[in-house]
């Protein structure tokens, strides 16, 4: 659990005390509640929710999610963002920022995301407090969870576990994740500001079948926690099953 929380706070939480206490009661089920990923006007964190619309199912947020993901790594050359499902209407991509970044700028990054893949990306602030994965969704009984993004398209009907993920494997999937600079912030915003959208959008079609998020094979993910030392189990690896 410590190696979470310590991934936790190194990606995504201002410096400030308490942190490390709200996350171990959350980890345990005994409370859930919103982060601030910011304060005194930076965040460190943004976070994209994909969440399924009635006119259109999980598949096709999770689909969005990628091409997003995509533009991100492709086209703006950040780092690889983290997956996670809100344990009940959808999934969340959370781009960690290595220093805190002012909120103004976060937030046009995020408005301009929007403005290229409107749909799949519902306005939010980035000041906003967010729940952190893992915890218990109080609404729907089940846990939001970070994933392996090669796992993503599995939870596009059911975007929850059923228990608690393993806190080991939590911390692997984070430990890879690196937090993007202040100075490849200014120049992604500077490059989503200056090219049209239709460019970008015919780019992410054209490498759909190479996406960076591509699928994994249950295989490829035990090899990845085994590596760590971590043994996984069905149950925590397919939505739905127990083994």
């Amino acid at each position: 659990m410590q190696e979470l929380i310590a991934q936790l706070i190194r990606l995504y939480l201002p410096a400030g005390p308490g942190a490390a206490e709200a996350l171990t009661a959350q980890m345990e089920g005994d409370a859930t509640r919103a982060f601030a990923l910011g304060a005194a006007g930076a965040v460190r964190a943004i976070v994209l929710p994909f969440d399924a619309r009635p006119d259109a199912g999980g598949a096709a947020q999770w689909e969005r999610l990628c091409q997003v993901a995509n533009l991100l790594q492709g086209e703006l050359g950040l780092p690889a963002p983290a997956v996670s499902i809100d344990g009940a209407t959808g999934y969340r991509l959370w781009l960690s920022f290595a220093e805190a970044v002012p909120a103004a700028l976060a937030q046009q990054l995020g408005d301009l995301l929007r403005s290229h893949h409107g749909p799949g990306v519902p306005a939010f602030d980035v000041l906003t407090p967010v729940p952190l994965p893992p915890c218990l969704n109080r609404a729907s009984g089940r846990w939001a969870a970070f994933v392996h993004p090669g796992m993503g398209a599995s939870f596009a009907d059911e975007p929850g576990l059923e228990m608690r993920p393993p806190l080991a494997a939590q911390a692997a999937f984070l430990q890879g994740i690196e937090s993007a600079s202040l100075t490849q912030v200014r120049q992604a915003v500077d490059i989503l500001r200056r090219v049209p959208e239709e460019p970008i959008a015919a780019s992410l079609a054209a490498t759909r079948e190479g996406l960076l998020l591509k699928d994994a094979t249950l295989e490829d993910i035990v090899r990845h926690l085994h590596a760590m030392n971590i043994e996984p189990t069905f149950r925590h690896l397919l939505p739905g099953r127990n083994a």
